[in-house]
């Protein structure tokens, strides 16, 4: 008999394959509209309440990565991510600090899609102008039902919605009596975030530009180099480069 790990395993990485071939469209439009921005200057924005935040965070100011990464901080983790207004105000507070412009893209993770300050921080976006990408467990998010008063839950709201191809709930491993384990939202998301930031990157060399990555600090010659390279994001970026 398969253990509960060698389940989870196979199950997992069957998920993965099966959720990279449901997204790799949009992977590769949304790639081109992140592409063309950044070509232009322009900032990656993300943001992830509760433990979406650690999906959020894969992106942003890491080695082998685009460095016009810039994340929404909730200082409280997500434990009052279901408080009416306070997305909003962490958004509002961001674009003091950093700039959400027009024409640049975000993207909000949240696996169940029903939570207030994603689709609070997601409803400020689209107002200033930005294109808003949405990660979420697209079975769950339509059945779960919204925390936010304005009825709305994330596939319904974003300009593109990349689908981890989740359960309800996240795990997938039956351990009997009724408990489930192993849960599958992190391991994939943050897969599909960089199949999408290689789409960004693919773009951009063959649209002619070249790719802002950052090296890891531990090569030599490379905290000189990431701070060259992130010289004219001076600013706008929630994480300062070494």
């Amino acid at each position: 008999m398969s253990s509960p790990a060698d389940c989870y395993f196979t199950d997992a990485t069957a998920l993965l394959a099966r959720a990279r071939a449901k997204n790799a469209a949009t992977l590769r439009q949304l790639g081109a509209v992140i592409g063309a921005s950044v070509a232009e200057g322009g900032v990656l924005h993300t943001f992830g309440s509760g433990h979406s935040d650690v999906i959020s965070r894969e992106i942003i100011g890491r080695a082998g990565g685009l460095v016009c990464v810039s994340g929404i901080i909730d200082p409280t983790g997500g434990f009052i991510e279901n408080m009416v207004g306070y997305g909003t105000r962490l958004a509002e507070r961001y674009d003091r600090a950093h700039g959400l412009l027009a024409g640049e893209t975000i993207i909000v993770i949240s696996n169940s899609g029903k939570n207030s300050s994603p689709l609070e921080v997601a409803l400020y976006a689209k107002q200033k102008g930005l294109t808003v990408a949405g990660l979420c467990c697209v079975e769950m998010s339509k059945s779960a039902a919204t925390v936010h008063p304005g009825g709305q839950k994330l596939h319904e709201l974003c300009d593109f919605i990349l689908d981890n191809c989740g359960q309800t709930g996240d795990a997938i491993t039956d351990l009997g009596g009724g408990a489930m384990a192993g849960p599958t939202s992190t391991l994939v998301g943050a897969t599909l975030l960089n199949l999408l930031m290689l789409e960004v990157m693919h773009w951009l060399v063959t649209h002619g530009h070249q790719p802002p990555v950052l090296r890891s600090q531990n090569l030599p010659g490379a905290i000189e180099f990431n701070r060259e390279v992130g010289k004219k994001y001076a600013g706008r970026l929630s994480r300062q480069l070494a």
